[in-house]
């Protein structure tokens, strides 16, 4: 089964490392203090803002988003393998939809200079 993302969809990353022992308010206030956005943007009934976490060891990745009615929290881990993640800083980048599914798809972007925006 593949993880689909609406192509406007907006995804910020958490760059570097998150301890994804956290919860929904823990992920929200990272949300709000570090990447500088409102978790409950968005647009009701469609996917408006994605938000995305990487452990330490790069192999697992834990989203929050707004449906509109309450907050959601999806992980994933790997089995073998780590995900290309960008670890200079611990602030907030913005990348695309298209962008996050490589991601997500083992496709490592770190070949392209500056394939995330710092926010």
């Amino acid at each position: 089964m593949q993880f689909s993302i609406p192509k406007d969809t907006r995804v910020f990353l958490r760059t570097g490392v998150t301890d994804l022992r956290l919860g929904f308010e823990g992920l929200r206030t990272l949300v709000a203090n570090v990447i500088r956005q409102e978790p409950t943007g968005g647009h009701l009934f469609v996917w408006g803002h994605l938000f995305v976490f990487c452990n330490r060891a790069r192999n697992r990745i834990r989203c929050l988003f707004w449906d509109g009615s309450g907050l959601w929290v999806a992980t994933k881990r790997l089995e073998a393998g780590t995900f290309d993640w960008p670890k200079q800083s611990r602030g907030g980048a913005e990348v695309s939809a298209r962008q996050l599914q490589l991601l997500l798809e083992g496709i490592e972007l770190r070949e392209r200079k500056g394939w995330y925006r710092r926010k």
